[in-house]
Formats: C-alpha cells, sequence, structure tokens
C-alpha cells in the first residue's frame, strides 16, 4: 500500500509544474482505499486486464468526492500508512452509495522525505 501512497505523491509533486493554456495548474485528485480487489483477464475477442470489487469502487468515490490538488484516503488505508505517511484529518464525508466514511488527506512521508522520482 505504501507503494500506491508514494506513486500518488510523486503524481501530486509532477502535477505541480504542469500548466494548462492560461497558465493555471492542473489539480488533480486522488483516491485510495485498502481492501480485497479481484484482478483478471476479460473479453473473448480482444482481451483487457481489469481490477473490480467494492475496494476499486470506494477508491473511486475516495477520488470523486476528494479536494482539487489532494489525496483523500479512506480510514482503512489510513489506519494502515499511519506511520509511514503523514496525514491530515478531513474528517465525515457523505460519499455517494457508501454513505459518511471518515477521511483523510495524505500530505507526505513521515520522516519529511519527498518521494524518489
Amino acid at each position: 500500500m505504501s507503494i500506491a501512497a508514494e506513486f500518488a505523491l510523486q503524481i501530486q509533486n509532477a502535477m505541480n509544474d504542469v500548466k494548462d493554456g492560461l497558465g493555471s495548474l492542473f489539480k488533480i485528485r486522488v483516491g485510495i482505499h485498502s481492501g480485497p480487489a479481484m484482478a483478471g483477464v476479460i473479453g473473448e475477442r480482444k482481451f483487457a486486464y481489469d481490477v473490480w470489487g467494492d475496494t476499486v469502487n470506494t477508491a473511486s468515490r475516495m477520488e470523486s468526492h476528494g479536494v482539487p490538488g489532494e489525496i483523500q484516503v479512506s480510514e482503512d488505508t489510513y489506519q494502515v500508512l499511519k506511520d509511514a505517511f503523514t496525514f491530515e484529518e478531513r474528517g465525515w464525508v457523505d460519499i455517494k452509495g457508501k454513505g459518511k466514511m471518515h477521511t483523510y488527506l495524505l500530505k507526505g512521508m513521515a520522516d519529511k522525505r519527498t518521494p524518489s522520482p
């Protein structure tokens, strides 16, 4: 799970330098949730690798209900990563199809290092 968090921080850092045609910075939202997921190859004529399940759906909801420019994580992910990363508590957010969920914003690595490129 820490690889996903480090990757999200790297994306966030990279986006801090990207501007649109008008000079405005792009702000992306990233969502992370922890739990079981199914993965496999689907299709009969054209094959595609896909991942699905409630964990994937919840991660998607973390993103879509997140804050532009931030990485929002669920309570489950916070519990897994809280010793290795720093967080800001966002609080309870009403998540479509899930109800109120306690969420956090991932801010960085606990030892204040920036993720390696």
